[in-house]
């Protein structure tokens, strides 16, 4: 049997990971400033995290919902405290997808109306109707297809306004990421997160915060929508949840009212998952590591806006983009392959910094020294001979 083909491999196999930096099959340390997607936001393999889930390992790794599960609630009540929206409700599932695909419909459910908003290069999963408010027409199929959802320019208020005043009272849902991730790390305006917030206000639909990437403290908040400095009516997670371990949920205000078999999941806030992303709330409190996300991101985008080189850095704490040249187009590569550094990447010309939170200041100077190397690298011209050599 073979494995379907639908992921473009580095020729690497990780076999060990710790803190900041992973090792492949032959012992090579790398410095993952990748995180496997944004999803190692307490450092791989943290202490804390493995003994939470060797302990309930050791106790019961899973049971469905239909029983009462204590940790639940105990991750619900962490969560609150950690996040700021205690008043909030907790439906738990199982990935990011999953997260925005529950959140659409649960807005629906409440306002009774089918239209959804979303925005010019928006990610928001591969399932149906995730994937049907994503931005990349390659990646719906045909049965994903739908009239109800409708795409508008990114940061453009007055789009917004207009289609509000046309459509406004269709709409059930308005779903946007604060940051965007694979869109390239383009950060929403304070003025165009509010305006959301209005037009959701004055029309009945639901404001959905898609955090499952820009989420969990990544962007110096808790939610990368607290620094517009307004709150949505439903937030979804994923990546940063569990640190690996896989977890989602949602976040419900409380004036959207539950109902039995309105949504459910047969793994969402299993003991296993509990356990992680409890372990996750904890180190990011004792850490303090949303502070530190803020602080080593100034620190981090300040001095990659000194390089010659890269351009257009932006981003919030440690969710970083900058685009390369055309003349160093295969940076992202060089890292890798002759540095041993992982990043990320946004098509065409996007490279994206999302490490742990935790990351040191030893660590951030370690990848910039090293960029600085690989790009003085990649703009020397070759020795003369070693052109006529490799035409040859």
């Amino acid at each position: 049997m073979t494995l379907f083909d639908v992921y473009p491999l580095n020729d690497i196999t990780i076999t060990k990971a710790q803190g900041a930096y992973v090792w492949d099959e032959n012992g090579v340390q790398y410095l993952d400033l990748y995180g496997g997607h944004a999803v190692i936001s307490i450092g791989h393999t943290h202490p804390h995290w493995v003994q939470r889930i060797e302990e309930q390992l050791n106790k019961i790794a899973f049971y469905s919902n239909s029983v009462h599960i204590p940790m639940q609630q105990e991750l619900a009540d962490k969560l609150g405290k950690v996040s700021g929206k205690d008043e909030y409700q907790l439906f738990l599932v199982n990935s990011g997808a999953e997260a925005n695909e529950n959140a659409l419909k649960l807005a629906s459910f409440h306002t009774g109306k089918k239209k959804i908003v979303a925005f010019s290069k928006a990610f928001h999963g591969r399932t149906s109707l995730s994937v049907a408010a994503t931005d990349n027409k390659n990646i719906v199929a045909p049965v994903n297809e739908t009239s109800n959802i409708d795409f508008l320019p990114f940061n453009d208020e007055a789009a917004l306004k207009e289609y509000f005043q046309t459509n406004g009272k269709k709409v059930a849902a308005v779903i946007v990421e604060a940051i965007q991730g694979v869109g390239g790390i383009n950060v929403a305006t304070e003025s165009f997160l509010k305006l959301i917030r209005n037009l959701c206000d004055t029309n009945d639909a639901v404001f959905i915060a898609d955090e499952v990437q820009c989420g969990y403290g990544r962007s110096g908040k808790f939610f990368a929508l607290d620094h517009a400095g307004v709150n949505a009516d439903i937030y979804t997670m994923a990546k940063g949840m569990g640190n690996g371990f896989p977890i989602g949920g949602i976040l419900i205000a409380p004036y959207i009212k539950p109902k039995h078999g309105m949504l459910g999941t047969t793994f969402g806030g299993n003991h296993l998952a509990c356990a992680a992303a409890l372990a996750v709330l904890e180190v990011i409190e004792k850490e303090n590591l949303i502070e530190m996300s803020k602080q080593r991101g100034m620190y981090l985008m300040n001095k990659l806006k000194s390089f010659d080189g890269i351009e257009n850095v932006r981003g919030k704490g440690l969710m970083i983009g900058f685009d390369v040249p055309e003349d160093i187009k295969d940076l992202r590569k060089k890292l890798l392959n002759d540095y041993f550094i992982f990043t990320g990447e946004a098509k065409p010309n996007v490279i994206r910094l999302l490490p742990a939170l935790n990351i040191t200041r030893k660590q951030v100077d370690e990848f910039l020294d090293t960029l600085t190397e690989a790009i003085e690298e990649m703009k020397t011209p070759a020795p003369k001979g070693v052109e006529e050599n490799a035409l040859t």
